[in-house]
């Protein structure tokens, strides 16, 4: 039974991948196409990465908790979920409009603290972006509880591929229309591109709200007072551990433009915010995994084998995190060149974040215990422990290092979190988690790639060759001490392919 709901966990986390993924991947192909068209001296992408970290916070404090709330006030005994969703959208969406509101009246104030007085504008853009995506996270937790994964995966896939062809077009296609009839691009200001990057944003937003047509249906169904009540208490904590979560992501690259003020801060944040894309692959697998694991643990909770259960995912999920660290540092070679070469003396920072991205996803499947518990308070404490942590490190040691102080602090942040967690659960809610199986696997991995730096052949070809070996002698090791127990590969498939004809 255990197994079949894993085969059955394994399939969602597949096809939300399909959105999570590989289609963020796609979307990051913009990465080069920003890094080639916007140099990295002219600080461009540093404002992009700023602006951007801004948005992940307000987002976690503009849902404040909801998500998860939502989960676990639908499953509830005698639960009514479309009231559920119908008392979250109406809380989300009015504090959303609240917050676009008073961004509109003291937009000239924020643009002076920020230090976007020359372009108010894209603060304004921004906000109503974080918005529309705080109100849409609802709706889209609604598809996931309603396991419905494949029309996740298609609104997912619709906002990439319009931002996708818009941005080409803005890039690549427009300057050269503009310079042979300038008279058809009246509107297009070539010194423009970053604020084009947060307009296309916008429009691809907005479109896919229209996918919820028939959720947003749900509405009617009104607000209910006591529900949202009981749904506050649950969910304040989770608003600080949401708070506290994100600034362990974003701090470094909000704090940075303040630590190293001017075009100096603007253009090593760019540096080091290209640079963590090449790392996020380990955030998208993690981000995958979450879309699915979440509902699978709060629709199973009364389950005898759950804590079973959560200690196998574990393991495996630690495992597949390990080879992409693998992947990714074992062929650098080749994804360095997602960014342009003026970015590349950043790469120094690629195996630290991905380290951190790893503790940040074991924290994740720890923090069950308290959410399963409605202790949630922890996970607050947990997150504000490191993220103080994280800002420590960035004022006392940005200064002299730079952004290798940043990628530092979130390795720590993220560490102090997760052994903070596992410590406190299992003395709350212990689950029986293989410890030394999962330390041996991080060990093995970082100590396979330190062997392989030791010596690298000249060539490229050759060094590919070389480091390909380490890789397959980690996969061959975790196949057979654990994989090849738990996995049956072709009833996964098979699962994924049932759920798409299905659909």
């Amino acid at each position: 039974m255990a197994n079949n709901k894993l085969k059955k966990l394994l399939s969602d986390t597949a096809i939300y991948g399909l959105s999570s993924i590989i289609g963020r991947f796609l979307n990051y192909l913009l990465v080069p196409l920003y890094t080639y068209k916007i140099a990295a001296e002219s600080g461009g992408y540093g404002i992009v990465t700023n602006l951007y970290a801004y948005t992940g916070l307000l987002l976690a404090l503009l849902t404040f908790g909801m998500e998860t709330t939502f989960f676990r006030f639908s499953n509830k005994e005698n639960s009514n979920p479309d009231k559920t969703l119908s008392t979250s959208l109406i809380a989300v969406g009015s504090v959303a409009l609240f917050f676009v509101l008073m961004v509109t009246i003291f937009l000239g104030p924020i643009n002076n603290a920020l230090g976007y007085t020359s372009h108010p504008e894209y603060v304004e853009i921004m906000a109503i972006i974080v918005s529309l995506d705080a109100f849409q996270a609802i709706l889209f937790s609604r598809l996931r509880y309603e396991n419905r994964p494949i029309k996740f995966a298609a609104l997912k896939l619709l906002f990439i591929g319009l931002n996708i062809g818009m941005n080409l077009f803005i890039f690549l296609v427009a300057p050269n229309i503009f310079q042979q009839y300038p008279t058809l691009m009246g509107w297009y200001n070539p010194d423009y591109q970053v604020g084009y990057i947060f307009v296309v944003n916008l429009i691809c937003t907005s479109l896919v709200t229209f996918g919820f047509i028939p959720e947003l249906r749900h509405l009617r169904n009104g607000l209910d007072k006591d529900l949202l009540k009981k749904m506050l208490k649950y969910t304040w904590p989770l608003l600080l551990l949401s708070l506290a979560g994100i600034l362990n992501q974003v701090a470094d690259k909000i704090c940075y433009r303040f630590i190293v003020p001017g075009t100096e801060g603007e253009v090593q944040l760019g540096i080091y915010g290209a640079c963590v894309k090449i790392a996020m692959i380990m955030a998208l697998i993690t981000q995958a995994f979450r879309y699915a694991y979440e509902p699978f643990v709060f629709g199973n909770d009364r389950d005898k084998k759950s804590k079973e259960t959560q200690a196998l995912v574990m393991k495996l999920f630690v495992i597949v995190t390990m080879m992409a660290f693998m992947a990714v540092m074992m062929y650098m070679d080749i994804f360095k060149h997602f960014i342009s070469p003026s970015y590349w003396e950043g790469l120094k920072v690629i195996p630290i974040v991905m380290m951190a991205e790893v503790f940040m996803g074991v924290y994740f499947n720890l923090s069950f215990w308290y959410k399963l518990t409605d202790q949630t308070l922890w996970g607050a404490i947990f997150s504000g422990i490191g993220c103080a942590v994280l800002l420590a490190i960035n004022f006392i040691f940005v200064p002299q290092f730079g952004y290798m102080a940043c990628a530092w602090g979130g390795f720590a942040g993220y560490g102090i979190c997760m052994v903070l967690s596992y410590l406190v659960g299992q003395r709350k809610a212990p689950i029986p988690y293989e410890v030394g199986k999962i330390l041996f696997y991080m060990a093995f991995a970082v100590a396979l790639y330190l062997l392989s730096k030791i010596y690298q052949p000249a060539g490229m070809a050759a060094r590919l060759a070389y480091n390909t070996i380490y890789l397959v002698v980690f996969v061959v090791v975790a196949y057979n001490i654990d994989i090849k127990k738990v996995l049956n590969i072709a009833n996964i498939i098979k699962q994924i392919k049932g759920k798409i004809l299905k659909h």
